[in-house]
């Protein structure tokens, strides 16, 4: 029995087809005496949108984890998503699933050496992205803090929190109520409440 293959294809506007995608996979399918059992395709979707935005997509996944096919088939790398970081994540599922990937435009091949190898240099990669992210993040913020600026949520004035405090004394409204009325978040009357409970055990 020959490789159980899952073709995906995607296009992001109504306008175009997947139809020359999917031909040139069956025929790159056919001759590595491959065996097509799927066929997953995503139309007008973009491929920034996540995996619960994309059911073709979702169901690739599912057949993976159900050990329903060898390999993913897919035209280019772009059909996937359009980041790194995402790709990398679901090259991480792939091999979790023992399921390899062939990507035609780039000529990666995850069931042979170098196609492995390739898949490795993309970890390397991405790790790099997230770090440089992190990094800038931590400098951005740093700045910040240097100029002055707050982070968090602003402090509650006190005479909001007394105000809170009374009305939750009163009785007779439930938080969601007095947090509308007050121009407060509900976990802030929650915790003003949590806080008066403390206060009262004896």
């Amino acid at each position: 029995m020959g490789m159980r293959v899952a073709l995906y294809a995607r296009v992001s506007t109504d306008g175009q087809t997947t139809e020359n995608q999917l031909r040139e996979l069956e025929a790159t399918a056919a001759l590595r005496g491959w065996d097509v059992v799927s066929r997953f395709v995503d139309e007008g979707i973009s491929g920034a949108k996540g995996r619960d935005q994309r059911p073709a997509f979702d169901r690739l996944h599912k057949a993976m984890t159900r050990r329903e096919i060898d390999i993913v088939m897919v035209w280019a790398v772009d059909r996937l998503g359009r980041s790194l970081q995402h790709l990398v994540g679901f090259l991480s599922e792939l091999q979790a699933a023992n399921v390899d990937l062939y990507l035609h435009q780039q000529g990666l091949d995850t069931s042979t050496p170098a196609g492995r190898a390739m898949f490795q240099m993309l970890g390397v990669f991405s790790e790099f992205e997230r770090s440089l992210i992190q990094s800038r993040v931590k400098a951005g913020m740093a700045r910040a803090r240097a100029e002055g600026k707050r982070f968090g949520r602003p402090p509650l004035k006190p005479t909001k929190a007394a105000a809170i405090r009374a009305e939750l004394q009163a009785g007779g409204k439930g938080i969601l109520r007095i947090a509308k009325e007050l121009g407060v978040g509900t976990g802030t009357v929650q915790r003003i409440k949590a806080e008066m409970a403390r206060v009262a055990q004896p």
